[in-house]
Order: C-alpha cells, then sequence, then structure tokens
C-alpha cells in the first residue's frame, strides 16, 4: 500500500506545531477530518505518532523516529515534481541562503524583487558575509561560493567562472611606479584577503609563474570584506586582487588598472552554487537555482 502523503504533510505539520486543529486549518480541513485523517496514517503504520489530551498534543516515541522519514518522503515527492516542471507555480516556504556579501551587493540584492514577484510564497533568510560559514552546521538550504569546492559532503553547480586580477589605482601607480614583474610587488603597498590562502598566477601558458601575496611579502593592509578592498584600491591604497565580477567596471571606467596583465590566476576556483548531499534538493530551492542561472550565467555580465 503507498503512503498517504496528503496525511504525511498533515502529520509533519501537526508535530511542527503541536497542533492538530492549526495543522488542519493550515491544510484547508476541518478538526473532524484533520482528526480522521491523522488517525488513519496511524493505522496504516501501526503507531500512535500523536500523544492527544485535552490540553496538548505532544509527538509519541514511534512519532519521534517516524518524523523525518516523513520528512523525507514528502521531499523526495516534491523533488520529483519539480524535477518534471510540475506545481513550481504554487512552491512556497522560506529559503535559507548564503552568499559573499560582495557578490550579492551587486549580482543578487538587486534581482530579488523580479524572483519574490515571481514567486509570492517563498521568503528568503539571506546570510551575505565575505566570512566563509558551514553550510551544513548554519543549516542552509543553498550558497554561493567562490573557490574550489572540495568538500565531499557538498553537491555543487557552477555558476560561472571567477578570474581574479591584480589591480591597483591610477593615482597609486602614478605615485608609486607600475611593477613589470611578481618581484617588484616587494617594492609596493599591498592588500590582502584576510585569511586567503596566497593565489598561483601564471603567464605564457604557465612558463611564467608567482603568488599574490608573494612569499615573504608584507602587506599594509589585510580585511575580510570584498568591496571595502575594492574601494580601498580605488582610493589608492595599494595593488589587490580581486575577482573580475567585483571590478570589471572599474577597469572599463580606468579607475582601476591592471597590474602584472599577463598573469592570471589558474586554479579550479569558480562560483558556485553548493548544497548539503544529505539535502533532497527541494522545489523552492529548484526554483531559486534556475533563476540566478537565468539572470547570472550564460555569460555573466562581466566576461562580455
Amino acid at each position: 500500500m503507498g503512503m498517504d502523503t496528503d496525511g504525511l504533510r498533515l502529520f509533519v505539520l501537526a508535530a511542527d506545531m503541536l497542533n492538530i486543529t492549526a495543522a488542519g486549518r493550515e491544510l484547508g480541513l476541518a478538526p473532524a477530518v484533520a482528526s480522521a485523517r491523522l488517525a488513519k496514517l496511524e493505522k496504516q503504520i501501526g503507531a500512535d505518532l500523536l500523544h492527544r489530551s485535552t490540553r496538548k498534543v505532544s509527538l509519541s516515541i514511534e512519532g519521534a523516529e517516524f518524523l523525518p522519514f516523513a520528512r523525507e518522503i514528502l521531499a523526495q515527492e516534491e523533488a520529483a515534481r519539480a524535477a518534471l516542471g510540475h506545481g513550481t507555480e504554487h512552491v512556497s516556504g522560506t529559503i535559507r541562503f548564503a552568499a559573499s556579501s560582495t557578490f550579492a551587493q551587486i549580482y543578487i540584492a538587486p534581482i530579488l524583487p523580479d524572483f519574490l514577484e515571481r514567486y509570492p510564497q517563498i521568503d528568503l533568510e539571506l546570510k551575505f558575509s565575505d566570512t566563509q560559514i558551514n553550510l551544513i552546521e548554519g543549516g542552509f538550504d543553498l550558497a554561493l561560493r567562490n573557490f574550489a569546492v572540495e568538500d565531499s559532503s557538498l553537491k555543487a553547480r557552477k555558476l560561472a567562472n571567477d578570474v581574479r586580477i591584480l589591480c591597483a589605482s591610477p593615482a597609486y601607480l602614478k605615485r608609486f611606479g607600475t611593477p613589470q614583474t611578481p618581484e617588484d610587488l616587494h617594492e609596493h603597498q599591498l592588500l590582502a584577503f584576510m585569511g586567503g590562502k596566497p593565489r598561483k598566477l601564471i603567464a605564457d601558458n604557465g612558463k611564467r609563474a608567482c603568488t599574490f601575496p608573494p612569499p615573504d611579502a608584507k602587506y599594509r593592509v589585510t580585511c575580510d570584506d570584498g568591496a571595502s578592498m575594492r574601494i580601498a584600491t580605488q582610493a589608492g591604497t595599494g595593488i589587490s586582487m580581486n575577482a573580475l565580477w567585483s571590478v570589471h567596471e572599474e577597469i572599463k571606467d580606468g579607475t582601476l588598472q591592471r597590474v602584472l596583465p599577463d598573469y592570471t590566476v589558474k586554479d579550479q576556483s569558480a562560483i558556485w552554487l553548493i548544497y548539503p548531499k544529505s539535502n533532497v534538493l527541494t522545489s523552492k530551492v529548484r526554483v531559486f537555482i534556475d533563476y540566478l542561472v537565468e539572470k547570472i550565467d550564460k555569460p555573466p555580465i562581466w566576461e562580455r
């Protein structure tokens, strides 16, 4: 006998709310109908899932053990419907999304109104920080990351390339001179991302290579916010490494200039949308991923 998913949905809601009548109301069911549907599910399972009293409702031991399986069955059904393109017009729920604050300011915050209009029953809980967050421990549905994804507990969908370049303001270069070789960087004021690992830059298909920050180089400024580092670089503080998506407009308008333009970062870094492997890709997350791909991919604006 197949599992009654409507009954499961009612059970999960009742377990969360500890109120059968309120859970039934959420699903448009009269109190008597909700009670009857739960009783039918319990008969099918062969166990009392909820303890009812005149004062309160509580989970039974069997109910607590069954609850995660009920959630998984519902999530699998939702994922299957989403994969077939069904049900997305009524997608609802809250998406917990983490991303780099610098990227979010430029590319995500401005496109939120259209998404919310398209999916009026979805709410967003956004954690924007350039400091990396543990996706699983933080309980996030989805995160945007700009680095090489090495964690085997995560699934990833590449959103775009992540080209890194060295740059400085024209005023800084006029005052301190323009580096001609990587070794010249030791004579300059450098800005670096706090806690970041040195990145390898290559030129001539790998025949020339260096790292930024250079070994043993002293940097005058470290910070943990990419937007602030870009602004400080524009103001003439020194030379920094920035993502092309962060500085492409400034390079175009001349307020920043590339330094050692023959050198580019070559590693597996990209802009990824990642989520825990243990999570079923629910329809609410799927439509948000599709939306971000639609707005940012093919090719992204900074590569046009």
